[in-house]
């Protein structure tokens, strides 16, 4: 999985990127010209605790790992720069939440933003 890392190719996607949102999360996206897609997550201070962000990361990695086929990202002329952002209404929920309730509305996101 190749990621984002730089501060301005965060900036560009938040400006030139579409959006959807979930009740836990939101994702930011936008075509590049690259050969591979790239994502990046972000959990703020406002969402908690490191531990609480850092799992909550952890939980991103695990649905882009397991579902990177099954959203045809990598396919030909379907590569996406993708952010993946947590809500604050994660961080309060976090130990109530499984990676069930992460997968289905990152699912419901992916398709309503026409990606998959």
């Amino acid at each position: 999985m190749n990621t984002l890392k730089k501060n301005g190719e965060f900036q560009n996607i938040y400006n030139l990127g579409n959006k959807y949102f979930g009740s836990y999360s939101l994702i930011f996206f936008n075509k590049n010209k690259l050969e591979y897609s790239r994502f990046g997550f972000v959990a703020s201070k406002k969402i908690g605790k490191a531990f609480c962000r850092n799992r909550i990361k952890r939980l991103f990695r695990e649905y882009i790992r397991l579902n990177i086929n099954k959203l045809n990202i990598n396919k030909l002329n379907n590569n996406y720069d993708i952010i993946i952002v947590a809500k604050k209404k994660f961080g309060e929920n976090i130990e109530n939440l499984k990676y069930q309730d992460i997968k289905k509305d990152l699912d419901r996101i992916f398709k309503n933003s026409k990606i998959i």
